[in-house]
């Protein structure tokens, strides 16, 4: 399938932001965030460039919090920020066996009648607030008012995406387009140097996604799933690695 490239969620503002900081509002980060009161109003900016990975890292977190989270769309989807008030659709569409039997065995089963607004409440836009993931919901663009699915990012070192779609919307390679709109975000927006992404070795599905993203295999263990304790594979690519892939002809 093509790549959507014209509207993947390369926010050129937010990018901006991270390259083209100005002195003063630098200055002001690197003072609350980074904690380096001793920071000189001209060579800010330098300093900032120069902090270490987790400290810059923290820095764009503040910035892309639920509020700055943006809407991406793709050939046929909009991804639109996860709010409180999309609970109830969530609800009614999640608990199905075909949607949770490869999700983390974090989620309750059987699901609780209130479990979505619960997880919304209580983690799902708490983490966004604090910059520790994004999440968003999944629309067809022909009709923008039902939700189909979900898809976040994550800080996590060693689980940095996840999704779910409804079982009628399926194999038909719209979890692909979101995955690459968000992995664009992921590297382009956010800058993050590696994505990981954890998985059930029976989740073929979920497999052809990476395979189709370019990322490589590099490790497996046990992970306890909704279905029980599965043989995992650890799958990841690298920020070049994605660009090269994305900007080939």
């Amino acid at each position: 399938m093509p790549r959507d490239r014209t509207q993947s969620g390369r926010a050129k503002l937010s990018v901006a932001l991270n390259r083209r900081m100005s002195i003063g509002c630098a200055s002001f980060i690197c003072r609350i965030f980074l904690n380096e009161s001793n920071c000189s109003l001209t060579k800010t900016s330098e300093r900032v460039v120069r902090a270490s990975s987790a400290s810059r890292q923290t820095v764009l977190a503040f910035f892309y919090h639920r509020s700055m989270t943006p809407t991406l769309e793709t050939r046929r989807l909009v991804l639109r920020p996860l709010e409180l008030a999309d609970a109830e659709q969530a609800q009614a569409l999640f608990p199905q066996w075909e949607v949770v039997r490869y999700l983390r065995n974090l989620v309750p089963w059987p699901y609780p009648p209130d479990g979505a607004y619960k997880y919304y409440r209580d983690l799902a836009l708490p983490a966004m607030e604090r910059g520790d993931s994004w999440h968003w919901t999944l629309r067809l663009k022909s009709a923008p008012e039902k939700l189909i699915g979900s898809i976040a990012l994550m800080r996590s070192g060693d689980e940095n995406r996840g999704f779910w779609i409804g079982p009628r919307w399926q194999g038909q390679g719209l979890m692909t387009e979101a995955a690459d709109a968000v992995t664009d975000y992921w590297f382009d927006v956010l800058q993050f140097p590696l994505l990981r992404v954890p998985k059930a070795a029976g989740n073929i599905a979920s497999r052809r996604i990476s395979e189709k993203q370019g990322m490589r295999l590099v490790g497996e263990e046990q992970r306890d799933y909704v279905s029980g304790r599965l043989p995992t594979e650890i799958w990841e690519i690298t920020a070049e690695e994605w660009r090269a892939r994305r900007n080939r002809p």
